[in-house]
């Protein structure tokens, strides 16, 4: 669960990175006056918080499992330990969730734009063309649009492979969220 856990705070470090110069996908809720480096940035202390506390925990498991490998037949001297850890364990995880959940998920909030501007950059839509208007030229418009950092769907209408309305309905985003096929 720790390590379940840290790579979701990561990702939550990460996605909130910036605001110029990170990802900037999510925004955290500010839980603190700011950045001592930054002034306005918000720092994802929490998250930050949800890393230390997974840590301590993988520390107590490491404990825990020398602790039980110490025991020699029936009798295991390093009980104590083996409970203590797995007593503060337990209280360590359900507290930093909590945290987590209340303090931090409950205010994310997407940056739409800055997400929206990644996605219409992205030349992965490229995928969707193909079926209609080729590999060959889908491939074409997907180098083109790199070369030039640009949008697949500026490419495309500018080459007259399209239209917008076509265009419109194959780039659906939203429809290509849902699954199956189209």
């Amino acid at each position: 669960m720790a390590i379940t856990l840290t790579r979701l705070a990561n990702d939550f470090r990460l996605l909130a990175s910036g605001p110029t110069t990170g990802l900037d996908e999510i925004r955290l809720p500010a839980v603190q006056p700011g950045s001592s480096i930054m002034p306005g940035k918000v720092n994802p202390v929490i998250a930050e918080m949800l890393n230390m506390a997974c840590y301590q925990v993988m520390g107590n498991h490491h404990t825990v499992a020398l602790a039980a490998a110490a025991g020699q037949l029936e009798l295991n001297v390093m009980m104590p330990i083996l409970a203590h850890n797995l007593f503060q364990t337990m209280d360590i995880l359900i507290h930093a969730i909590n945290a987590f959940a209340t303090k931090c998920v409950v205010g994310v909030t997407a940056n739409r734009e800055k997400a929206e501007g990644w996605l219409a950059q992205s030349v992965v839509l490229v995928t969707a063309l193909s079926p209609v208007i080729g590999y060959l030229k889908a491939a074409e418009v997907s180098k083109e649009a790199m070369a030039r950092s640009v949008s697949i769907r500026q490419v495309v209408l500018a080459k007259g492979y399209l239209t917008p309305e076509h265009l419109d309905k194959i780039l659906d985003l939203r429809a290509m969220t849902e699954g199956g096929i189209r």
